[in-house]
C-alpha cells in the first residue's frame, strides 16, 4: 500500500521496536517526517538514526511532564502535528491470574499506561490539532478490548478503554476537522511475541498453539500488517471515517468467547 503523506507531520509513541517502529518506519516511507518517541531513549535514538526526517523523541507517556516537555520539543521541530499514532502500551507477563488474585498494583501500573497514557498523549496533540482545524489522530488497542479473554483483566479493561476513548473523541473533535481511529492488533509476530509464543524455546509454546487455533487464518500477523492499517487510516483518501475500531486479528475477534486463552 502506498500513499501520499508528503508534507505531513507525524508522532508515533512506543517506536523505539516492534509495532510502533513498523509503523513509524511506514509513514516515513510515505512521505511523512516522523517524531519517533519512547521511555526507552537510546533505542528509539537507534532505531530513528538514518530515517529521512526522522526525529528521536523521550517521552514516558504515563507522565504528564514528559509527555508537555516531548510535545513542545516536537512542536518547536516540525511546526505542526498532522497525525498522532498513541501506540505505547504494556500489558502483564506474570500476573496471569483470576481477578481475585490479580495485584491493584499491576491493575493501576496497566491502566496508568495503557489508558491514560493515550489520553494524555492525544489531550496534549489535540491542542495542537485545534488550531490548526485538522488532524489524525490513531490509536492502538488490541483485539482483546473488543472480545474479552480470562487472566487479563487489567489489559483487557484498558484496551476498551481507547476503544472507547477512539469514539469520544471522534465526535468531540470531528467538527474541528480531527479524524480519531483506532486499530485492534490480534496476535502479532514481535520479538516479545516470539520469544514467549513463537520459538521452539518458548515458555508459552502450547498457549500460542490454543490461540492459533481460534484464528481462521491459522497464524499469527506481522507488525508491517498492522503498520498497513494505521497508514490507511492516515492517508489521506480515508477523510470520512472517524470513531472506528479496525480489528486486524486474521479473524479472531468473529469467533466468539475463547474459555482457553
Amino acid at each position: 500500500m502506498k500513499v501520499n503523506l508528503e508534507g505531513k507531520f507525524a508522532l508515533v509513541t512506543g517506536a523505539a521496536r516492534g509495532i510502533g517502529q513498523a509503523i513509524a518506519d511506514m509513514l516515513t516511507a510515505n512521505g511523512a517526517r516522523v517524531a519517533y518517541a519512547d521511555i526507552d531513549v537510546a533505542t528509539v535514538q537507534q532505531t530513528a538514526a538514518n530515517k529521512p526526517g526522522a526525529l528521536a523523541v523521550a517521552m514516558d507517556i504515563s507522565n504528564e511532564s514528559s509527555v508537555q516537555s516531548a510535545m513542545a520539543e516536537i512542536h518547536k521541530q516540525f511546526g505542526r502535528l498532522d497525525i498522532l499514532v498513541n501506540n505505547a502500551g504494556v500489558n502483564t507477563a506474570k500476573h496471569r491470574v483470576n481477578i481475585d488474585q490479580f495485584p491493584l498494583e499491576e491493575w493501576e501500573r496497566i491502566l496508568k499506561i495503557d489508558l491514560t497514557g493515550t489520553f494524555l498523549v492525544s489531550q496534549a496533540a489535540s491542542r495542537i490539532m485545534l488550531k490548526q482545524q485538522e488532524g489524525r489522530i490513531i490509536n492502538i488497542a488490541s483485539v482483546l478490548g473488543v472480545v474479552p479473554a480470562r487472566l487479563q483483566c487489567a489489559f483487557t479493561s484498558a484496551k476498551a478503554g481507547v476503544a472507547h476513548l477512539t469514539r469520544t473523541l471522534a465526535i468531540e473533535l470531528g467538527e474541528h476537522g480531527i479524524l480519531v481511529n483506532c486499530v485492534a492488533p490480534g496476535s502479532t509476530l514481535t520479538e516479545g511475541t516470539k520469544q514467549l509464543f513463537y520459538s521452539e524455546s518458548a515458555s508459552e509454546k502450547d498457549r500460542a498453539k490454543r490461540v492459533l487455533s481460534h484464528i481462521p487464518l491459522g497464524r499469527a500477523g506481522t507488525v508491517e500488517e498492522m503498520a498497513h492499517a494505521v497508514l490507511f487510516f492516515a492517508a489521506p483518501e480515508s477523510s470520512y471515517i472517524s470513531g472506528q475500531t479496525l480489528c486486524v486479528d486474521g479473524g479472531w475477534s468473529a469467533g466468539g468467547f475463547f474459555r482457553d486463552f
